[in-house]
């Protein structure tokens, strides 16, 4: 039987798709991209809120399917916004700051309705506390590749897991996608 994709994600990260697909949810992929640079004045939340709202309307306008779910996320430390680092040096920088202390996992989901012409936006926080970390654990982690493509130079899901010492909050909102909170959003706007 043909699967019928009501539902797309305006994310091509592998991460976010992983996580949907763990709840057995069938969708369909289309990137959203745009313009992530912050705005002056902006509040995290409002970044990460006005960032996922603008992916999902941005795939909703040229995709097919109903609802669009766009999704961003940022860490931010001692006030900071961390976004993926822009080389080398940037990511060491991001992780010898993480370093020892906790910050905030900050991600804004959007669901868009296309028929019924609503949005429904929501910012997560989770709390994060890293281990002091060595100078040759952050070369290392470096030397992987691994940080380049995520907000504060870091992957919980990967070779970063042994930097967290815990958590207070939701594990798949640090990964990219708050997954309860996802869900629960599709339910109630009766996608699921």
């Amino acid at each position: 039987m043909p699967k019928n994709f009501n539902i797309v994600l305006a994310s091509a990260s592998p991460r976010r798709v992983e996580l949907l697909s763990s709840a057995g949810i069938d969708f369909e992929v289309m990137p959203g991209d745009v313009d992530e640079t912050l705005l002056p004045g902006e509040t995290p939340e409002q970044h990460v809120l006005r960032l996922a709202k603008s992916k999902a309307e941005t795939v909703a306008r040229k995709g097919h399917g109903r609802y669009f779910i766009g999704a961003d996320t940022i860490v931010v430390c001692d006030g900071e916004i961390m976004g993926k680092p822009q080389d080398s040096t940037d990511a060491e920088r991001m992780l010898k700051k993480l370093s020892g202390v906790a910050h905030e996992v900050i991600t804004g989901f959007a669901v868009v309705d296309r028929e019924a012409g609503c949005t429904v936006a929501e910012a997560v926080r989770t709390k994060v506390y890293f281990k002091p970390l060595r100078d040759e654990e952050i070369a290392a982690y470096i030397a992987t590749g691994c940080p380049f493509d995520k907000a504060g130079a870091y992957a919980i899901q990967g070779g970063a897991a042994h930097m967290v010492r815990k958590i207070d909050g939701s594990y798949s909102n640090v990964v990219g996608l708050p997954l309860c909170e996802v869900v629960e959003t599709l339910r109630n706007m009766g996608a699921l």
